[in-house]
């Protein structure tokens, strides 16, 4: 039997922190990354590359490529994989040529119409 009860979290354990997601809130726990809190929220790719518009996301995970770039508070160019999300924060992707309120919270992993 567990010493606790349903609700209670053991010592040590992060609480969930709400952060913002091109203007959309989402809930994570406390000392995740902002790429890992976007994946566990189903949010795949938040950025597209300039030339193909092709979706990224996390790619590395640990900070040697620059695929997951977000702006984080205002501030551009973040890696999403090495910033760790705080209550209240504000993220955005970046997507050429649309408004980062208007970019879907899941993107296909394959871009529309045919490739070239």
């Amino acid at each position: 039997m567990s010493k606790y009860s349903p609700g209670d979290e053991p010592a040590g354990t992060p609480g969930e922190v709400t952060v913002s997601f091109n203007g959309r809130p989402i809930t994570t726990s406390a000392g995740q990354s902002v790429g890992s809190a976007l994946v566990t929220n189903g949010i795949t790719a938040w950025r597209d590359t300039r030339k193909q518009a092709r979706p990224r996301g996390l790619f590395c995970g640990i900070g040697v490529c620059f695929d997951c770039l977000v702006s984080v508070d205002g501030i551009a160019n973040q890696r999403a994989c090495l910033v760790e999300v705080c209550e209240g924060m504000k993220i955005e992707g970046s997507w050429e040529g649309t408004s980062a309120a208007s970019v879907p919270a899941s993107v296909p992993s394959e871009p529309k119409g045919s490739r070239e």
